[in-house]
């Protein structure tokens, strides 16, 4: 057993996990394909400005396949994804700087494939025999009005057919194994696409046009996503039609369940061309479900819907991909940053191909969370991570409670995962205790959970985050004057209107946090532009609820210290919606602290952002609450402090 070297108040304890540490080993993974035997994914480097890279494993070796300065994103929806496909050793995808879209031979240069313009692209399919691609497009021609979103044609000579046009939004264009038909989901305003959504099926002729569509499945009320084609030619989808995202296909010109289980099967529309299920066959589906708020890995029988464990040891499995025997995925655990790894269906063998973190502090510095349950206003039940402090070196230095930080994720119908993340760990090793709540509205607990944020937003997320602290503080795992709250976009609403509208917290953080919902509705791109009427409420009814529940209005009320971070080039919650909480705190002569971040938008990518923004944090919480932190820690300005005696 390790013998503590240091006695540390709670909060001020050294620990190994550096702010760098935790940029360095900000590597986020994501698309993976299996094209053939090969293996590709993205990797984002921090190092590099935040630049996402596509990478390549075959046989032995791992090879860049778009080395700098391409940078292989989409910007469609703003929050992109989709933006790469790999077919027969040709890989296709969207470069950030320019939007368009790019081809590279096997071995070869990247080449442009579609002309400078204002067009976006993502989520592709290879139309082979037509010498095309079929994309999503989002046309951006018309400078300031909303783009419009079609699915086109993308002809390997650079040539563009809009093949599908007249919906608000289109994602998931499958073609079918025998090219004669596409399957498309669409929607429009004011929905979001998992409220209801709408599964298209249509012809395709010799000449690749589109004839005789019909509407297969989904709604106003039913979300669909992630159409697929078995081997066969079977469409199949998951549909939340029974209150659960399950499996299913269409037979006969109807839908038949294949494994109806209280258990989520697919995930929100944030990003194109996620995957929780491919085919090994014909008859056997491999899936990923999450139940209780934990991922789970299953063969699935096509005829007799029975699920068969496979074994892993992920909680958090997602961008599921299948050839015959082999799957790759995107998997992690409390003890397990998200890492790339491939599983031999045939022999049950594992090999890791890609980590997150290159490098762990050792596993006594690392605080292992306890999923927890607990009864929320109204007799609600609320979900939440709790990682409790955690460092082998150090001895609390009284018997004090630790503070406790309390994170309301964005979305807002993201979802806490338990994967080990060092920006956790740099909280918990310091002496930090961390409640990651899974609050009303959350993804992974079914419908009924998701919709309890239906015309609550800034209520129900808030008054479960407060539950939450007090529940931990009421079994004295936290200090009940030294509870804080951070979040960032929608968390960021969550945190203002908890320190706005309720005494509970002393102090919080807002990451490019929403202070004003109608200045978000002015400002906000096409995706999102309605989105507020299923969260607050449809005009004009909205109006008066915007008022209410704004913080920028409310701005008197808060007395708790603030900082906020703001990318400049955010065109999700501009930056505007920062700087009038702060110019507010400032002129009402509350504790504030803002930094503003040059080159960064909805979320933070560059290491030096990463690095400057933790230790801001960090020093902020440790003056507020009057902790001697060790190390050399870069203040930041922190306005209307009192000076220290």
């Amino acid at each position: 057993m390790t013998t503590p070297e240091h006695t540390a108040p709670f909060g001020a304890w050294p620990s190994p996990i550096s702010a760098s540490m935790v940029a360095a080993g900000a590597a986020p993974l994501s698309q993976v394909a299996l094209d053939g035997l090969d293996c590709y994914w993205l990797v984002g480097r921090a190092s590099e400005g935040g630049r996402t890279t596509l990478m390549r494993q075959r046989g032995e070796s791992v090879t860049e396949v778009t080395p700098a300065p391409f940078n292989v994103r989409s910007r469609v929806h703003e929050y992109g994804g989709g933006a790469c496909l790999v077919a027969g050793g040709t890989v296709w995808f969207s470069h950030f700087a320019d939007n368009r879209l790019y081809v590279a031979a096997d071995g070869a240069a990247p080449v442009p494939l579609t002309p400078e313009g204002a067009m976006r692209y993502a989520d592709f399919v290879a139309d082979t025999a037509r010498s095309r691609l079929v994309t999503v497009r989002e046309d951006h021609s018309a400078g300031g009005a909303y783009p419009v979103n079609t699915v086109c044609a993308v002809g390997f000579d650079g040539s563009e057919t809009v093949l599908v046009q007249g919906s608000d939004f289109y994602a998931a264009p499958r073609l079918s194994p025998d090219g004669r038909s596409l399957a498309w989901l669409s929607w429009n305003h004011p929905r979001m696409p998992w409220q209801g959504t709408e599964l298209w099926l249509a012809d395709l002729g010799a000449d690749g046009a589109v004839s005789n569509p019909r509407l297969v499945a989904g709604g106003p009320e039913e979300s669909i996503c992630q159409p697929e084609w078995s081997p066969a030619g079977l469409l199949h989808f998951v549909s939340d039609r029974s209150g659960w995202w399950n499996l299913y296909r269409l037979a006969g010109g109807s839908a038949q369940a294949l494994c109806k289980r209280a258990a989520e099967f697919g995930a929100p529309h944030w990003n194109f061309g996620g995957s929780m299920y491919g085919f090994r066959s014909s008859d056997e589906i491999v899936c990923t479900y999450i139940e209780n708020g934990v991922s789970r890995l299953a063969r699935l029988s096509r005829d007799s819907g029975k699920l068969e464990s496979i074994a892993n040891p992920y909680q958090e499995i997602r961008e599921l991909r299948v050839f015959g025997d082999s799957v790759a995925l995107l998997g992690g655990a409390p003890a397990i940053p998200l890492e790339l790894a491939r599983i031999d269906l045939a022999s049950g063998r594992r090999e890791v191909l890609a980590h997150s973190i290159t490098e762990l502090p050792p596993a006594a510095y690392l605080s292992v969370p306890e999923s927890i349950s607990y009864t929320s206003t109204g007799g609600r039940t609320a979900h939440a991570f709790h990682y409790p402090p955690c460092n082998a070196g150090v001895q609390p230095a009284d018997g004090g409670k630790p503070p406790l930080i309390v994170i309301g994720h964005g979305g807002p119908t993201g979802m806490a995962t338990s994967t080990l993340k060092l920006a956790t760990q740099f909280w918990t090793s310091r002496g930090f205790a961390v409640l990651d709540v899974n609050y009303g509205g959350s993804t992974g607990f079914g419908r009924d959970y998701r919709d309890a944020l239906k015309g609550q937003w800034g209520i129900v997320d808030v008054e479960d985050c407060v539950a939450g602290a007090r529940y931990l503080a009421m079994r004295g795992l936290a200090d009940p004057d030294r509870l804080v709250i951070r979040g960032s976009s929608a968390g960021g609403l969550t945190t203002l209107c908890a320190l706005t509208f309720h005494d509970v917290f002393k102090a919080g953080a807002s990451y490019y946090g929403v202070s004003d919902l109608k200045g978000l509705d002015l400002d906000s791109h096409k995706f999102e532009s309605h989105y507020n009427e299923y969260l607050i409420a449809p005009k004009p009814e909205s109006e008066a609820l915007y008022m209410l529940r704004s913080p920028i209005n409310h701005t008197a009320q808060l007395k708790r210290p603030m900082i906020f971070f703001q990318g400049l080039d955010d065109k999700v919650v501009p930056p505007q919606q920062s700087s009038m909480m702060v110019d507010a705190l400032r002129a009402s002569g509350v504790p504030v602290a803002y930094m503003t971040l040059e080159g960064e938008g909805h979320g933070f990518r560059k290491a030096d952002s990463i690095v400057r923004t933790l230790e801001a944090e960090l020093y902020f919480y440790q003056r507020i609450f009057g902790l001697a932190g060790p190390g050399a820690v870069a203040p930041v300005e922190i306005e209307n402090m009192p000076e220290t005696e």
